[in-house]
């Protein structure tokens, strides 16, 4: 009888990260399929497609690494489709519904700026794969951070209707920022270690970059308002069972159907 391996603790701890860097690319980009065939312009439908299409990706080389340390089997796709929400480790800021463009640019702002600084830290990790992974996705997320960094300048700097829109929008996914930032007991080995990036360092840069672009956009800072967390450690809102019935479908009603 052949044993399944046991995961070793630091091996736990590298898993764990690995499932939070790629659930959170996997559900945003799952969101802004969404928006396919749906957006303003053609322009900016084919650019949110191409930006959903890189996330899935990226969780997809984090899924697959993931599974490849864990040594039961499981790949990209079987985190992907075989878990149930509560084992996603996606922040509460991806999970969100899309709402109206400007809250979906909103969102897109926020996560792409933070994520670009967290990839660029990546590009260091002393896990090689970790920062090959990033390597090859920090182009991409820098062109994301510019794409919704300029639609936030003009709809923010646009009409009455645009402005109101773009300042609801970013005070609505102001709440979920924080948690981008907080580096738990869970992740901070991985941070002494050298192959985490440590989120709390990249929150002045951050902070200097979102004021930029909404001084430019002409758009106040969101007031700060209490933080809410949990998607770490599996505490989502309602949003990503529905997300995740629809995106799980087909995999689970036809487990053996191969493409």
């Amino acid at each position: 009888m052949t044993s399944v391996p046991t995961v070793a603790r630091d091996d736990a701890a590298l898993i764990d990260y690995l499932q939070r860097l790629g659930d959170d690319s996997l559900i945003l980009g799952q969101r802004l399929t969404e928006w396919c065939g749906h957006a303003p312009a053609l322009e900016i439908d084919l650019s949110l497609a191409n930006i959903g299409l890189d996330l899935i990706g990226q969780a997809t080389l984090f899924l697959n690494l993931a599974g490849e340390i864990e040594g039961k089997g499981r790949n990209g796709d079987a985190f992907a489709f075989h878990r149930d929400v509560l084992a996603f480790r996606n922040c509460l800021l991806v999970e969100q519904p899309n709402g109206d463009f400007a809250q979906t640019i909103a969102r897109q702002f926020l996560f792409s700026t933070w994520q670009l600084a967290l990839f660029e830290g990546l590009t260091r990790s002393a896990e090689p794969r970790i920062a090959a992974i990033a390597a090859k996705a920090v182009k991409e997320v820098r062109y994301h951070a510019e794409l919704s960094a300029d639609w936030v300048i003009r709809l923010g700097d646009g009409t009455e209707e645009s402005r109101k829109r773009m300042i609801e929008g970013l005070d609505w996914f102001w709440r979920f920022v924080d948690e981008l930032f907080d580096a738990d007991p869970l992740e901070q080995p991985m941070i002494d270690a050298g192959i985490a990036a440590d989120r709390a360092a990249l929150r002045e840069g951050f902070d200097a970059t979102v004021n930029d672009v909404l001084r430019d956009a002409t758009l106040p800072l969101p007031e700060h308002s209490r933080g809410v967390k949990g998607g770490r450690f599996g505490h989502h809102s309602e949003h990503p069972g529905h997300l995740l019935a629809v995106m799980q479908f087909l995999p689970r009603t036809y487990p053996d159907a191969v493409w």
